[in-house]
């Protein structure tokens, strides 16, 4: 798979409408998708496996999206032969009392992945250049002093959360970046089965539709954030998502790669402790 089709050039100006939603770099059918994505689950697994044992680098995984865009969905089948030892799902919703008396950054940090394992963000600290600057009132909630309220606001932010990801990366944590690029038309779709869908109306808020009602400045907002915070250590990914199951493979397929540049391998074992196993080991065959 050409990574190059999702990946954001750092530091250039782009479009979302450049980003095709349905574009499945020539996979043809679920069937054919669904061999690859198993194949990376289970080398995903693998992987984690050495990760957790290795115990040094931490992964982030942060899924940001418009609703109905398959967060859930994705994080469900792409991880699903990790074990749960070694991964923990964070959703972030709006901020509490308690995260409001603190900076954005605070209830993201709390919840970083520890060494070893890989760690998911549904919506993370991006909400805060995203959702709060296409509802900037939000910001009079958020107990900041008033002169620090300025135009410059955004691109302060941007320069903050470049700054964070920078010491997570020297720190060893491997940041992940994907944005689920969702087609208006297929939000709508998916909004009605919703709607019709007994089982599935709990999925769906009035809020829902009150925010499709700013789809034109939410994707402004994201090219924005994209523009200004793709990075070399940091890079986003735009993933179709018209289509689940192209979705799922391209994440799996992401993630996998990422793991193995890592050049994961077991503790090594000092020779007082393989001489320490020989040990057990005659102790245990000597036994009746």
């Amino acid at each position: 798979m050409n990574h190059d089709h999702f990946i954001v050039p750092v530091g250039k100006k782009i479009e979302l409408r450049q980003y095709s939603p349905d574009f499945t770099d020539g996979y043809h059918d679920k069937e054919g998708a669904q061999e690859k994505l198993l194949n990376d689950i289970r080398k995903m697994a693998e992987l984690q496996e050495v990760l957790y044992a290795q115990n040094q680098y931490a992964v982030l995984v942060i899924f940001q999206a418009v609703d109905a865009a398959g967060k859930d969905s994705v994080i469900k089948h792409v991880m699903s032969g990790i074990n749960p030892q070694g991964c923990q799902v964070v959703s972030f919703k709006a901020p509490s009392q308690a995260e409001l008396d603190h900076d954005y950054l605070w209830r993201c940090t709390k919840a970083l992945p520890e060494r070893g394992r890989i760690g998911i963000f549904n919506r993370s600290y991006y909400e805060e250049v995203l959702a709060v600057r296409v509802h900037p009132e939000i910001l009079d909630h958020q107990k900041l002093p008033h002169l620090l309220k300025t135009k410059q606001i955004w691109q302060e932010r941007f320069e903050g959360i470049n700054a964070y990801e920078r010491y997570l990366t020297r720190n060893g944590i491997v940041v992940l970046k994907f944005f689920l690029n969702l087609s208006k038309s297929e939000q709508k779709k998916r909004f009605l089965e919703r709607i019709n869908t007994p089982e599935k109306n709990w999925k769906f808020l009035p809020e829902d539709l009150k925010d499709r009602g700013y789809w034109r400045e939410y994707q402004k907002a994201y090219e924005d954030v994209f523009r200004h915070t793709s990075t070399k250590h940091a890079p986003w990914y735009i993933i179709p998502a018209d289509k689940k199951w192209f979705t799922c493979m391209a994440v799996a397929d992401i993630i996998v790669r990422t793991l193995k540049q890592l050049n994961l391998h077991h503790p090594r074992v000092e020779d007082k402790h393989v001489q320490a196993l020989k040990y057990a080991k005659r102790q245990l065959e000597s036994e009746p």
